[in-house]
């Protein structure tokens, strides 16, 4: 077991003493926090800590990330809070280790693909700050080593999210070291068959392998030395996951495996590397097609190198990498290798490295990668996130747009559980519907039945399909509603005339009501809808284009209904008619399906039949009365418009300019903005009457940047 003055001794030089004083701090804090708890190998809980950080100093990382690496489980399996935390070390290092909880308490027990989305969208997420991907890669090649004392079914599960999650990242971060590692570790736990296999092929040749490349090694140090190359040079042989990966990949035996043995030759210059390969093309010949300049053309990965395959006189396949110090430490480490945290944040280098280039090229070969399954293949690190991926309280990713709020978390979920949101907790914390979620946030529902989406929600939700599940609601509560409304103002009506009921029955009865509207009407529903939506007028015109051929003895109009329609009638009726008045709740407009409602000591309101309150007044009966407007038109009213589209120059001119066309006026207008270059625009208009403001709703339509005009 690692010990921490082993620690200690390792990266004294590297800190001055008031780093290592924060080191010692950590570690006391780690083992007073850890102290009695034991992990399944039966050694202290401490000891993974101490591995966690021993690894990270071998990335030669700074201080404060060896001092996160000690303390990354204490919010996970400690009674410590992130206030203590914070309170005790400060806010980078707690931000560190609440990065690495939030990735350990992705649901293990999710889907396969869903659980690799959902685990790499949460990494990715973190790249604001790369020193969280580095502790928990070093806390899962630990967690490797000790897999032997977990049950069978875990070994396998934690293996295999290791092949298909970190072993990936740690490639695309260029950590070859660290890769190798974790593949290693985990390819006998999760294909026992395959690794036993190729191991029988690989161990047999072992021996002879060292053997070759000890003498080539040695043929090699000469020519070095003959040239005045300085040089050092090590050997390897093939992994067995590379060696298993390679036969897999390429379909190929295992005599196909050119790069089974290899040398790495690291000089002092790429000057040196290119001269190098010279030297050596003229010892030995070259494999040919097995030549790589990966110095000339890195990798994504920011790996340089040159690579050759040379036969040797005994006619062995060897593969030799030639490359820097610098190319060598990048090779190993990868972007570890030059983060240098104490001169600016994270996100400053990201943009300003040019060596880093690569990983905001990620960020679109990320937008075009559809299937979760192609995550292995192609891993990708968004520097600048447009998503936000957030905690349900057990754990479970849940992937939202940047911009999203915690009622659009709520849709996600499930569509019940946001038609009946109530309320919500962000890290525990009550916060409002509307509040907007960042990366790492807890977010907890609370639902109640009485609960229902009003209009309102639509300026709070962001996703696409939270609005459609909110609308689909509201046109199905309209549609009851209108239902509800069209079935009395009919019963109302058809009692003002004498029609026999055969002309009533069903069957028959549909079939006109067809035949005369030209409306598809297979149930009395669907008709009391469009008359309670206002597009069958009761009038007396329809009434006789309905009845054409029965005498209809219409019956005499009640005082009531007389009064209120002579004063609908009216001018300006809410100014020049007493106790008459328009609804502020829905503001209707000449000529839309209206009604009347009696208030007690209010007189008579006038509602559209859209107004959100009609549905609950209207079930008293006795109270509603029929209104009727003006056929000419003497008042001006307001109408409110909400308008979606593209967030571009001139558009809020051209929302004027279409509206002045048609003699409308536009006394107020907000206008909304978003990152995605997308806005909102929310103008009152002056209009004339409904077809007037419709009118001007299908001009705003035919603006190019125009997505959506709704009256609110």
């Amino acid at each position: 077991m690692i010990r921490f003055d082993d620690i200690l001794e390792k990266v004294s030089s590297s800190f001055d003493e008031k780093d290592i004083t924060l080191l010692k701090k950590a570690y006391v804090f780690a083992a007073q926090a850890h102290k009695g708890q034991t992990r399944h190998s039966g050694e202290p809980y401490l000891s993974h800590s101490l591995e966690v950080a021993d690894m990270l100093s071998d990335m030669k990382l700074d201080i404060t990330t060896l001092a996160a690496g000690l303390l990354h489980d204490v919010l996970e399996d400690t009674e410590i809070t992130a206030v203590e935390l914070m309170d005790t070390f400060g806010k980078e290092i707690t931000h560190l280790v609440e990065g690495v909880t939030k990735i350990s308490r992705v649901q293990e027990s999710s889907p396969e693909t869903r659980q690799a989305e959902s685990i790499r969208k949460i990494i990715i997420a973190m790249t604001d700050d790369l020193r969280v991907i580095f502790i928990k890669l070093a806390d899962r090649i630990h967690n490797l080593k000790t897999l032997k004392f977990l049950p069978e079914d875990k070994q396998k599960q934690v293996a295999k999210e290791t092949l298909d999650i970190y072993a990936p990242i740690a490639n695309r971060l260029g950590m070859g070291r660290i890769q190798a590692e974790l593949e290693d570790l985990s390819f006998r736990y999760v294909d026992p068959i395959d690794y036993f296999k190729v191991a029988s092929l690989v161990e047999p040749q072992r021996k002879k392998a060292e053997k070759a490349l000890k003498k080539t090694k040695n043929e090699l140090e000469n020519l070095m030395k003959e040239n005045n190359i300085p040089a050092e040079i090590t050997y390897r042989i093939k992994r067995l996951y590379s060696v298993y990966n390679k036969m897999t990949v390429q379909n190929t035996g295992f005599d196909q495996v050119y790069d089974f043995m290899a040398l790495r030759l690291v000089v002092n210059s790429v000057r040196n590397c290119y001269a190098s390969l010279g030297i050596i093309h003229q010892k030995w010949p070259p494999l040919p097609h097995r030549f790589r300049d990966f110095i000339a053309m890195p990798k994504p990965n920011l790996y340089q190198s040159l690579h050759t395959t040379i036969i040797t006189e005994k006619k062995q396949t060897v593969e030799i990498q030639v490359r820097t110090h610098d190319m060598h430490n990048l090779a190993e480490n990868g972007i570890a290798a030059h983060w240098k945290y104490k001169e600016a944040d994270t996100r400053h280098l990201m943009k300003e490295d040019k060596r880093l280039h690569w990983l905001r090229e990620m960020v679109d070969l990320y937008k075009e990668q559809k299937s979760p399954r192609e995550f292995l293949k192609s891993l990708k690190t968004d520097l600048i996130p447009e998503e936000v991926y957030v905690f349900t309280p057990k754990g479970k990713v849940i992937t939202l747009p940047l911009g999203a709020s915690a009622l659009d978390f709520a849709f996600k979920i499930h569509s019940e559980i946001g038609l009946h949101c109530s309320s919500a907790k962000i890290n525990g914390r009550t916060a409002l519907l509307k509040t907007i979620l960042k990366t790492g946030d807890i977010v907890e529902i609370f639902t109640s039945p009485e609960k229902t989406p009003g209009r309102d929600w639509l300026n709070i939700v962001f996703t696409s399909s939270a609005r459609h599940t909110i609308k689909r609601w509201l046109n199905l509560q309209d549609k009851i509603k209108n239902t509800t409304i069209g079935k009395k103002l009919w019963e109302k009506e058809i009692k003002k005339y004498k029609v026999p009921s055969e002309r009533l029955k069903k069957g028959a009865f549909l079939k006109s009501l067809s035949s005369v509207t030209n409306f598809r009407i297979k149930k009395m529903e669907d008709f009391y809808a469009f008359i309670g939506f206002g597009k069958i007028v009761l009038d007396n015109k329809f009434m006789e284009k309905l009845f054409p051929s029965e005498k209809i003895i219409k019956k005499k109009e009640t005082f009531l209904k007389k009064v209120v329609t002579k004063v609908a009638k009216k001018p300006k009726p809410v100014i020049q008619v007493k106790g008459v008045r328009l609804g502020k709740c829905c503001s209707p407009i000449r000529g839309e399906p209206s009604i009347g409602y009696i208030t007690s000591g209010k007189g008579v309101t006038v509602h559209s039949l859209r107004c959100p309150l009609v549905a609950k007044e209207i079930l008293d009966n006795n109270r509603m009365v029929e209104v009727s407007w003006e056929d000419t038109p003497k008042d001006s009213y307001k109408g409110t418009l909400l308008i979606k589209g593209e967030d571009s120059p001139g558009v809020l001119a051209n929302l004027a300019s279409a509206i002045a066309q048609l003699n409308g006026n536009i006394t107020k207008a907000e206008v909304t903005t978003f990152t995605d270059k997308s806005a909102r625009f929310k103008l009152v208009v002056i209009i004339r009457d409904i077809k007037h403001l419709e009118a001007i709703m299908k001009k705003l339509l035919v603006i190019k940047e125009i997505n959506s005009v709704e009256r609110i």
